[in-house]
């Protein structure tokens, strides 16, 4: 799931605002901006980050699952992943930050569903790194009982 939630973050909008009176749109997408009616500055910053963020955490997560003998590297891998997603958190933050000010800044820009999905993606990995733990807690009772 965890995997599935960060590449809809490559494919869904992430960002929307559109000024009403102008008729001016701007989205951010996982790998730039498109706009509609306005012209973009070239200063903007390299907006693929998210997208490479979002599909290393996939990577990430897709690789932890197949390490099931080893659940100190999948604990590991975890941790990584916990690292690139909350990069990928930030990034959008920034970069939605950068969208604010290239469109009427009276106006607020809506966060859109492919928003939320790393906080689902982080919820699920707190979750699976939790019950690694526990399993491997479960084990090591078991050889103590030998």
């Amino acid at each position: 799931m965890l995997a599935l939630a960060m590449l809809s973050v490559l494919a869904l909008p992430l960002w929307h605002k559109v000024d009403g009176l102008t008729h001016q749109e701007l989205t951010l997408t996982a790998f730039g901006f498109t706009a509609k009616g306005l012209q973009l500055p070239g200063t903007i910053g390299p907006v693929w980050v998210i997208g490479l963020l979002a599909a290393a955490s996939a990577a990430v997560a897709f690789y932890e699952i197949f390490q099931f003998r080893s659940r100190g590297k999948q604990l590991l891998l975890g941790s990584i992943n916990l690292l690139l997603i909350t990069g990928t958190l930030g990034a959008f933050f920034y970069f939605s930050n950068k969208g604010e000010q290239l469109l009427n800044l009276k106006l607020q820009g809506q966060f859109l569903a492919g928003f939320y999905l790393p906080t689902l993606a982080l919820l699920l990995n707190l979750l699976a790194n939790r019950f690694i733990r526990r399993d491997e807690q479960l084990v090591r009772s078991a050889d103590r009982l030998r």
